[in-house]
C-alpha cells in the first residue's frame, strides 16, 4: 500500500514589509519620486547611524511614530507631517504571497507574521490586511520590546506557533534576518519578488499551484 510522505514543515513565519507587501525598494523609489527627492536619498538616510537608531527605537517601541516622522524628516529634508504614511503609500498587499499563506494554513500548516513594527499611530500600515484573520499568530516587535534579528523574538514566535525551528520555514527579504533564523534551525526563504516567492512557497510546502 502506498503511503503519503509526511510534510517537511509544520509552520511558516512571514516577514511583513517587503514580503506581505510590495517590494520595499519599489515603495521607496515611488516615495522619493513623489517627494521630488533624488533616488537613493531614503536609503542613505536609513544607512546613516542616526537613521538606523530611529528605526531601531521605533521597532522596539521606545519612540512613537510621530517621533520617527520628525527625526527622519530632518535627515531627508522633507515635511514630517504623517511621513510614515507618505513613505508607505505604495506598500500594497502582496496578493500572491498572501494567497500562498492562506493555502498553507488551509493545509494544516501553522502560519505567523513576524514584523519589526513601524508603529500604528497616526498611520497603521497593517490596517486592511486582516492579519489576525489570515494567520495563526501575529507578532509585532514594538509590542514585545525585541526586534529581528534578535533570537529572542524568533523563539517567541516558535513558542506561540508550537512548532520546532527545524520544522519551520522563515520568509523574509532581509539576508541578515534570514541568517539569524537559519542559525536557530529555521529554513530560510528569501522573498524579493512576490510571484517567485509564492511559487517557491508552494513548491517547498508541497501545495498545489492554484
Amino acid at each position: 500500500m502506498a503511503t503519503t510522505a509526511e510534510p517537511e514543515f509544520d509552520g511558516v513565519i512571514f516577514d511583513f514589509f517587503g514580503v506581505l507587501t510590495f517590494n520595499m525598494v519599489e515603495v521607496i523609489s515611488h516615495f522619493e519620486d513623489r517627494e521630488r527627492l533624488a533616488r537613493g536619498t531614503f536609503l542613505r538616510a536609513w544607512a546613516d547611524p542616526r537613521g538606523q537608531e530611529l528605526f531601531r527605537q521605533l521597532e522596539l517601541g521606545k519612540i512613537t511614530q510621530t517621533d520617527w516622522n520628525s527625526g527622519f524628516a530632518a535627515l531627508i529634508s522633507v515635511s514630517p507631517d504623517n511621513l510614515m504614511a507618505r513613505y508607505l503609500h505604495d506598500a500594497f498587499p502582496a496578493h500572491h504571497v498572501l494567497k500562498a499563506a492562506r493555502q498553507a494554513r488551509a493545509a494544516g500548516i501553522r502560519t505567523a507574521v513576524l514584523s519589526n513594527s513601524l508603529g500604528r499611530e497616526p498611520y497603521d500600515p497593517y490596517a486592511g490586511f486582516d492579519l489576525h484573520g489570515t494567520f495563526d499568530e501575529v507578532v509585532l516587535s514594538a509590542e514585545h520590546g525585541v526586534r529581528k534579528p534578535d533570537p529572542v523574538i524568533f523563539r517567541l514566535v516558535l513558542d506561540k506557533l508550537g512548532v520546532r525551528a527545524e520544522r519551520c520555514l522563515f520568509v523574509d527579504d532581509s539576508e541578515e534576518n534570514l541568517a539569524a533564523a537559519h542559525g536557530l534551525g529555521l529554513t530560510p526563504l528569501l522573498a524579493l519578488d512576490e510571484k517567485v516567492a509564492a511559487a517557491r512557497l508552494r513548491d517547498v510546502l508541497g501545495l498545489s499551484d492554484l
